[in-house]
């Protein structure tokens, strides 16, 4: 059976089957995290994204990169959320740049920005405005706060809004600092909500007609996604508190260090602790079979210490043996290197070295896995302004004398002197360009 599903999603054919998307059309207005990987998304089941960026300048985070290493002057913290993207540079506060972003916005049926609220209706390119030209236009607006209210116009980030929502409260050791997350967790995930959210407004809009504005907060994606929290504060009145790495509703569930690495276990289900009491030849814990019984407080404490006592006696081979025989479940906590290198991660292609044809290989994660119209990655990023001439002779009919009239007046551009703005050191000039 298996083997039926691995050659359904056979990475070699996935460009043989259609896309989910085809002919939807995004106009990206955003920089960063938040916002470019809502679109990179809809990107990636074959939405046509057109990305706006200043010239010269670019996103800000093409020079956001670890140590500032830059591959073939690419940026990794850029690369990640901009795939399959096509590159336009045009100056908003320009009159002649809101014209052709109208002139977009009427080819488009989806517009995503996360300016501060209120800024692109400032600058005449808002819902107010773009809604007017096309009323039938999804308008995703992704921020910190929200639209409204006391702190609509704070400026948030991934930190901030671990901090404000109080994810980052919860995350750590009990009398210890909260601890942010390692990766920008809410970036990506307020955009796969936004994403979502895009995909619900359109199905609305294939029934009705009627096009909508979609409000996204980040801070509202982080508290929107803290499991029992809310719940349990309601009716106990109880603040949560940190607990490290055990869970306060599952027992055990804990990160375990073993004589030679760590290793998560879970044996949550009467089956799964009855199998770990055996694994351990710990009979006088089977009477904790019922899990509300091991969550008591001082249970949970017991079961903990006999089980971080017996782990630590073993080597991490040794006790996934064990796992694997007596039905708990386990896992070594793996580093990136050890993912990349997986065995199981490299059969099923969810790490792997793609061909760019403009930046070269990239080790890179498949899209999601659909069995008729699956992810896919078709290239990875652009240089600012790559295909200025293919968006808007092809979108817009301009021709190649208003095109240089446009850029001579600095209304559109390409990329600068900054690294992380230009193509590889050697570009021919014609490689990777569609027109």
């Amino acid at each position: 059976m298996r083997d039926i599903y691995k050659e359904i999603f056979n990475p070699e054919i996935i460009f043989e089957k259609p896309e989910a998307l085809e002919n939807v059309r995004v106009l990206e207005l955003s920089n960063v995290v938040l916002g470019p990987a809502a679109s990179d998304f809809l990107a990636e089941f074959g939405a046509e994204v057109i990305k706006v960026e200043l010239p010269f300048i670019g996103d800000v985070m093409r020079s956001v990169t670890p140590g500032f290493f830059l591959y073939n002057n690419l940026s990794p913290g850029f690369e990640e959320q901009n795939h399959n993207k096509y590159h336009v540079a045009i100056d908003l506060r320009k009159p002649k740049g809101r014209e052709l972003i109208y002139r977009l916005a009427k080819k488009c049926d989806v517009v995503i920005e996360n300016f501060r609220p209120g800024t692109t209706d400032k600058w005449g390119i808002g819902y107010r405005q773009l809604s007017k030209i096309k009323p039938e236009i999804i308008y995703l607006a992704l921020s910190g706060f929200g639209q409204w209210g006391k702190n609509a116009l704070r400026v948030s980030y991934d930190a901030v809004a671990q901090a404000e929502s109080g994810l980052m409260y919860l995350t750590g050791f009990p009398e210890r600092d909260p601890i942010k997350c390692g990766v920008w967790i809410l970036d990506f995930s307020t955009s796969i909500t936004g994403a979502i959210a895009v995909l619900a407004a359109l199905l609305y809009r294939s029934k009705t007609g009627k096009g909508q504005f979609i409000d996204i907060a980040q801070v509202e994606t982080a508290i929107r996604w803290m499991d029992w929290t809310w719940v349990y504060v309601g009716l106990t009145g109880k603040n949560r508190g940190r607990c490290g790495n055990r869970d306060f509703a599952i027992v055990p569930s804990n990160v375990y260090r073993c004589k030679d690495g760590f290793v998560a276990l879970v044996a949550f289900k009467e089956d799964e602790f009855l199998g770990l009491c055996n694994a351990m030849g710990r009979e006088d814990l089977k009477i904790y079979l019922d899990p509300l019984e091991r969550l008591k407080p001082e249970n949970a404490d017991l079961i903990d210490k006999v089980i971080a006592d017996w782990v630590s006696k073993l080597t991490i081979n040794e006790l996934e043996r064990l796992a694997d025989e007596y039905g708990f479940v386990t896992s070594k906590v793996l580093t990136p290197e050890d993912v990349y290198m997986s065995e199981h991660f490299r059969e099923r292609k969810t790490v792997w070295i793609f061909e760019d044809h403009l930046y070269g290989e990239l080790a890179e994660v498949q899209g999601v896995k659909l069995s008729e119209t699956p992810g896919r990655i078709k290239w990875v990023a652009r240089p600012v302004g790559f295909d200025n001439d293919f968006v808007f002779v092809k979108l817009l009919g301009l021709s190649k004398e208003e095109i240089a009239e446009l850029e001579k007046e600095g209304v559109i551009g390409k990329w600068g002197d900054a690294k992380g703005t230009q193509p590889p050191d050697d570009w021919d000039g014609k490689k990777g360009l569609f027109f």
